[in-house]
């Protein structure tokens, strides 16, 4: 597979593309957004067996898609490791099929990597927390098609001021 970049008219060469599922993708995106280098970061679905899958399907864990964020990045400013070191720190990788509160498939902990060098990456990263002793549930998936969530998902704590529950920061490397 290869690595999907964006050509971009303000200059830049390229920009790249990474997608974590760590639980609700309302924390997830909130968190991310924060990472200088980050262009964008958007909410959806990815890895179900159900076509243009909504928000009231998934919620019912019974698509197999994982609520996920996809995150348009400078390279040049940021790299992919990381934003892989980020997602493990804003999120529970040690907690299977759900982050705190929510519970089931479709909040599970993956990766889904685009090219060897990000799963690479990603499985050094996983080696590193277990050899600290974290039973890491992190699922290490190739990307398939990512579907965006409603619009109302969307950079939903900028938009709502909410507070998340189930995201918070937690130095681990």
């Amino acid at each position: 597979m290869q690595k999907i970049t964006y050509p971009i008219q303000s200059g830049m060469n390229n920009l790249a593309e990474a997608i974590f599922a760590g639980g609700c993708f309302w924390g997830v995106e909130h968190l991310m957004q924060q990472q200088n280098g980050v262009i964008s970061v958007e909410s959806g679905y990815i890895d179900g067996h159900v076509e243009n899958p909504t928000y009231e399907q998934v919620k019912t864990g019974t698509t197999g898609h994982a609520e996920a964020v996809r995150i348009i990045y400078d390279p040049t400013v940021v790299n992919y490791k990381t934003l892989a070191k980020l997602f493990f720190e804003i999120h529970d990788p040690t907690q299977a099929d759900g982050q705190g509160p929510d519970i089931g498939s479709q909040y599970r902990s993956e990766i889904f990597y685009h090219t060897s060098e990000e799963k690479s990456i990603a499985q050094n990263l996983i080696d590193i927390l277990k050899s600290k002793g974290f039973d890491v549930q992190t699922r290490l998936t190739p990307a398939s098609k990512f579907y965006s969530a409603e619009d109302y998902h969307q950079n939903y704590f900028i938009k709502h001021g909410d507070e998340h529950t189930c995201h918070f920061y937690t130095k681990r490397f």
